[in-house]
């Protein structure tokens, strides 16, 4: 069984990479998403390992200096970040994990773990971007142009990324992303055990020819 995938997902807002997630992993098995850690308290309904891994101040700190979290970040007085142990226990059950983030957060991951595979979500041009946040219908025009603007922000990033992916068509987008991560599956930093498998079998042959 090959070594599964890491795949991070930015892109702006508004370009849907939630959607796509949520298809992603209704279409296709064998992927899971990454669950984040917080020490913020639950809201109603959330449920710890599901929404959220939820845990205090003292014990987040604990995992920071112990190299236990690929990515971190304090907001409004809470940590959040992406505990590095869930991640790994589903890529060694060979399951695809796909994690959702902005962009420092998807470099400082890339430095961790260098064969994660980056992908960035975009509409097809900067005008379509405009018109999906204006139609959402539920963000007043300040609140659209602080998007913009970060957008301009988040661009400079992009030749970061492996590939980009243009969300124009959903069900194509969708299945573009997946044969993104199989062709990933196939590197030979993920296929160690087949690697050793067949150079054992050559050495045998080898020296049966001797």
């Amino acid at each position: 069984m090959s070594r599964g995938v890491l795949a991070v997902i930015s892109g702006f807002s508004g370009a849907g990479k939630g959607t796509l997630m949520k298809r992603l992993t209704r279409d296709y098995d064998n992927y899971a998403l990454s669950v984040s850690m917080t020490t913020r308290a639950p809201r109603e309904g959330e449920r710890d390992g599901i929404e959220y891994f939820f845990v205090d101040t003292e014990t987040f700190k604990e995992r920071i200096q112990q190299g236990r979290m690929l990515e971190y970040a304090c907001y409004c007085g809470n940590y959040y970040g992406t505990p590095k142990d869930y991640v790994q226990e589903q890529l060694k059950a060979g399951r695809n994990v796909i994690l959702e983030i902005e962009i420092q957060g998807a470099l400082q991951i890339r430095k961790l773990m260098p064969d994660c595979l980056l992908l960035f979500v975009t509409p097809p041009s900067a005008a379509q971007l405009k018109s999906r946040l204006e139609g959402r219908g539920t963000e007043s025009p300040e609140v659209i142009a602080k998007r913009l603007a970060r957008a301009v922000e988040e661009s400079e990033g992009i030749e970061a990324y492996d590939y980009i992916v243009i969300n124009d068509d959903l069900e194509e987008c969708v299945k573009q992303i997946h044969s993104m991560v199989q062709n990933a599956r196939y590197t030979p930093a993920r296929q160690e055990t087949l690697i050793k498998e067949i150079r054992g079998e050559l050495n045998g042959f080898s020296k049966g020819a001797e």
